[in-house]
Parts: structure tokens; C-alpha cells; sequence
């Protein structure tokens, strides 16, 4: 059974309040993203395992920790998605990064896929999916089936704010994905979007709005 996050964590609490005034510009939004970001990367790779390197120091040898050689990828879903990569590379330098592209039919509220790039060796890889919106779910489902039928087997959804309608969702269609949230919001409202929320992710990076 995948865990859930929630990263009660003061400096991410003070940051996703600056993201969420209407105020805040396209700049310092999308920075503060990307170091929300790097903070989740924090908690999400706590498990990554370690092996014994022995080394010289300017003193003596001695034997320190190294990661053990890990594959990982970073998959953000277009677009808002890519606002949180910069922040996740800065920890993780040795990543690939994938991209899975979709859109919202205003319609319907479901995702439509337009774009799949993955590393060829994404099977042999831990997988973080990274978009700064779970609302309805819909997306994140879809970019992580997608993912397993590439033959991902540990995959991990790193979100910025989350909707109790998507992380349900999320929660029922693969409970074996690790989720991590930077802070769980009260509700959808009648257009799928998150409620206080901070409006449309993509548009505020990437000032399309």
C-alpha cells in the first residue's frame, strides 16, 4: 500500500501561501514552485538506498555514505508540471526526465493525452510524477498508467496542493503509488478547480493568463 505525505513543514506552509495571493507575479511564483519542489524531493527520496564508499579525507580515510547507484526520472505533466523540475534536478543531477502531455476537456473535465516521452530505460527506474495540481485526479491516474504500462514498477506523485476528491481517486486506482502533498485544500468547485486553490498552475508560471 502506497504512503501519503502531507508535508507539514513551516517553510513549505509559508511559501504555498505566497503562490496563493493573486497577487503574486509570474517570477516569484513560478521560483517559489520550484523550491516547494525541492523541499518534497526531500521527503520523497528519504528511502533511497545507501552504500559504503571509503575515501581520504584532508585528515585520514575514513568511509562515508553513497547512494547505491539508483535509477531515477522525473515525469512532469505538461505543462504545469515542468515548473517543478528545476527544483527536484537541483537534489537529483543524475535523473532523465520524461514528459507526459495533457490537457483538461472543459467539457468533460477528463484528460486528454497529446504527448508521451519517456526515457527508453524508464522501466528500470523509480519514477517521480510531478504536477503542482491534484484535482480531480483524472491526469495524474492517467500519466501513471501510462507509466506501469511502460513497465514502471515504483512510482511516487509529488503535488503541491491537493483536492480530497483526487486524492481519493488517486488513492483507489493505485494504491501502490507513493504520495507526497505539500497541503490538502477543502474542495473542487463546479469547473474542477481547487478551492481556495491558487487558480490555474500554468498559466501563473508561465504568465498565460
Amino acid at each position: 500500500m502506497g504512503k501519503v505525505t502531507f508535508m507539514d513543514h513551516p517553510l513549505i506552509r509559508h511559501k504555498i501561501g505566497i503562490i496563493r495571493n493573486k497577487n503574486t507575479g509570474t517570477k516569484e511564483f513560478r521560483e517559489i514552485i520550484s523550491e516547494i519542489a525541492m523541499l518534497e524531493c526531500y521527503e520523497a527520496t528519504r528511502n533511497l538506498p545507501l552504500k559504503d564508499v571509503e575515501i581520504e579525507t584532508p585528515i585520514a580515510k575514513t568511509t562515508v555514505k553513497e547512494l547505491a547507484g539508483k535509477k531515477l526520472a522525473i515525469v512532469p505533466i505538461l505543462r504545469a508540471g515542468i515548473g517543478m523540475v528545476s527544483g527536484m534536478q537541483a537534489l537529483l543531477p543524475a535523473a532523465k526526465v520524461g514528459h507526459i502531455g495533457m490537457y483538461r476537456d472543459p467539457e468533460t473535465l477528463k484528460p486528454v493525452e497529446y504527448y508521451c516521452k519517456l526515457p527508453a530505460d524508464i522501466e528500470e527506474r523509480d519514477v517521480f510524477v510531478v504536477d503542482p495540481m491534484l484535482a480531480t485526479g483524472g491526469s495524474a491516474c492517467d500519466a501513471i498508467s501510462q507509466l506501469k504500462k511502460h513497465g514502471c514498477r515504483k512510482i511516487s506523485f509529488l503535488c503541491i496542493i491537493a483536492a480530497p476528491e483526487g486524492l481519493e481517486r488517486l488513492q483507489k486506482e493505485h494504491p501502490d503509488v507513493d504520495i507526497i502533498i505539500g497541503e490538502m485544500d477543502d474542495h473542487l468547485n463546479d469547473d474542477g478547480y481547487i478551492v481556495p486553490g491558487l487558480g490555474d498552475a500554468g498559466d501563473r508560471i508561465f504568465g498565460t493568463k
